[in-house]
């Protein structure tokens, strides 16, 4: 039984038939709709190199069964940049080397991006690393992550948890 799956990617409206009701959303993505910045992993949920932006929230598309996703917008990796400018956390990842092979940065900018929009980054380091935590660097790089994240979190005028709290 075919199923139609209406979803919106960076920006772009989808209506794609899957064959497989247990397809998730990173092979969707991925084998389906060709946007291979969204890396497969684990293929587990425990890695976050799979990380996407679900209606602003984050969460592994490993773990996202797509038709449970029917109607949702999703923003990729590719769907950051405005055309040649670059999203204000890739420029900090660049900025301050917040990668070595590259493997983990698609899905480390996009938990920093839902991370900063939700709030919760603050300008404490200890929280970003919190906040970052479902993300892993195999070659370590997060030194340079965590200050890009602060970086990101200064120049995006969000508020954070601390500044709501003093309010």
């Amino acid at each position: 039984m075919t199923s139609t799956l209406n979803i919106t990617i960076n920006g772009a409206p989808h209506e794609i038939a899957l064959d497989d009701p247990r397809a998730t959303l990173l092979d969707v993505l991925r084998e389906r709709l060709g946007l291979t910045g969204t890396k497969k992993g684990c293929d587990r949920g425990q890695c976050g190199a799979c990380t996407v932006l679900i209606d602003g929230r984050r969460m592994n598309a490993c773990l996202a069964l797509a038709l449970s996703h029917d109607w949702a917008e999703v923003t990729t990796i590719e769907g950051l940049a405005e055309g040649d400018t670059l999203h204000p956390v890739q420029q900090a990842f660049i900025a301050h080397d917040g990668f070595q092979c590259g493997y983990c940065t698609p899905g480390q900018i996009m938990s920093a991006v839902g991370l900063i929009a939700e709030g919760e980054a603050g300008l404490d380091p200890e929280r970003v690393r919190e906040g970052m935590s479902g993300n892993i660097c195999r070659c370590a790089a997060y030194a340079g992550i965590t200050d890009a994240v602060l970086e990101a979190t200064r120049a995006s005028g969000t508020r954070t948890e601390d500044e709501r709290t003093d309010a």
